[in-house]
Order: structure tokens, then C-alpha cells, then sequence
């Protein structure tokens, strides 16, 4: 009897501790979950470290040439179509000034121009748009970043009635770099040749002149501001 007894209770052990191989507890499946959790959080914060680096991307005078430069390569397009609150017109840019062209496309897909105003108009001559006195027009320019691009005015390109030039910065600028949020159109007929050589010709208006000269009719006030607000509603790149 005692040794049926010994091996009665040997064998319930037994039995009770493979029963414990099975129970509930830190089994492999159970450590899954949480490394997959620990990944995932790893991969959020990763991600999002990625896009605030993109956003806090400022363009330099120092980066600006090296950026367009590469920025110009992949560029399929050359037409912009700018919406006003007097109609519409396309802009053709020229490939032969790639920094110029490429300035403008990327202001373009950034939305800079969008709600910005033509701010100075003078009769017969020009209206020059791309800057606002809206406290947002700044901020874009900050978050853009602070440079300007070198003048390309021996490629060929006359001031024609019709053409999109590049204005000089007035600050501090012996050497005519140009304003790189500032764009200004010839309505001159046939055009204003005296700008010939100091400031870079980078498209011509291909569509809706008819706009632009309905914008340079408009009565202005001190400085060739318009007396009424005349916005770019909306620039986007023609494909």
C-alpha cells in the first residue's frame, strides 16, 4: 500500500506540473504585444521627427542656389495659372533661367502667392504683384526663409509687353540680386526696353493679357498702391 501510495502522489506532481507549462503567465505569445507596442511608438515618433525637420526647412542665401539647382531637375511643368478678382492669366516661364523658373514653381506649390496682391501698379508700364501687407504674407516669407537669387538677364529675353520679370531687392544691393517673392508684368506696348539688362525676364504672360491690363486700368493712390485690394486668389501650377 505504501508504495502504490508513493507512486499515486509522484504521479499527480507530475501531472500538476506539466498542467503549469500551459497555464496563463509570460509565454512567448504573451511578450508579442508589447514589443510590437514598443516598435510602433518608435516608428510614430521617428515619423513625426521626419516631418518637423521638413517643416523647419528654411531656404538660405547660402542654400538657395544648391536647392534650386536640384529643385529644377524634376520640373515637368512650365506654365503657372494665377486667379485674380478680375479674372485670370497663364504665365509661360522660359527654360534657360532654371533658377528663376524654379523659384517660382516652388513658391507656387508652397502657396506663397496665394492671397497676396498685386501692390503696385503704374499706368502703362507695370503691375507688380507678390507682396501684401497682411501679417500672413510675412509669415510665409519666415517660414520660406530669407534669401535672394543672382540676376540672369544675358540669356537672350527682352522686357516685351507681356513679359514676367524679377524685381531687385532695394536693401542694401549693389549687385541687383533679385527679390524672389516679387514678380512684376510688362503692359508697356511694345514694351519697356530701358529694363533690359538690370533685371531678369524668367516667363511671359501667354494667356489673358487682357486681364493683366484690366488690373494696370485700376485708379491707384500713394506709392502706385491700388486704391482698392486686387488679390491672387490662387496660383497653381498648369500641368
Amino acid at each position: 500500500m505504501r508504495l502504490l501510495s508513493y507512486f499515486l502522489s509522484t504521479t499527480a506532481l507530475l501531472i500538476l506540473c506539466i498542467g503549469c507549462k500551459d497555464s496563463p503567465g509570460k509565454s512567448e505569445s504573451d511578450t508579442i504585444p508589447t514589443v510590437i507596442a514598443i516598435d510602433s511608438i518608435k516608428i510614430e515618433e521617428e515619423k513625426r521627427a521626419t516631418e518637423i525637420q521638413k517643416d523647419t526647412f528654411r531656404l538660405t542665401e547660402e542654400k538657395a542656389i544648391d536647392f534650386f539647382f536640384e529643385y529644377q531637375q524634376n520640373l515637368k511643368t512650365t506654365k503657372v495659372r494665377m486667379t485674380t478678382n478680375f479674372g485670370s492669366f497663364v504665365i509661360q516661364l522660359y527654360d534657360n533661367v532654371p533658377y528663376h523658373k524654379a523659384n517660382f514653381i516652388y513658391l507656387t506649390e508652397k502657396g506663397y502667392f496665394d492671397y497676396t496682391q498685386f501692390h503696385r501698379v503704374v499706368k502703362d508700364f507695370i503691375i507688380q504683384g507678390g507682396n501684401s501687407d497682411d501679417k500672413k504674407t510675412a509669415q510665409k516669407r519666415r517660414t520660406i526663409g530669407r534669401y535672394l537669387l543672382p540676376p540672369d538677364t544675358r540669356k537672350g529675353h527682352k522686357h516685351h509687353r507681356g513679359t514676367v520679370s524679377m524685381p531687385s531687392s532695394e536693401i542694401n544691393n549693389p549687385h541687383m540680386l533679385a527679390s524672389p517673392y516679387e514678380f512684376f508684368i510688362v503692359v508697356t506696348k511694345p514694351g519697356s526696353y530701358h529694363l533690359d539688362g538690370d533685371f531678369t525676364p524668367f516667363g511671359r504672360v501667354v494667356e489673358g493679357m487682357d486681364v493683366v491690363d484690366k488690373i494696370n486700368s485700376q485708379p491707384v493712390g500713394k506709392g502706385d498702391w491700388p486704391s482698392q485690394n486686387i488679390y491672387i486668389q490662387k496660383a497653381e501650377v498648369v500641368e
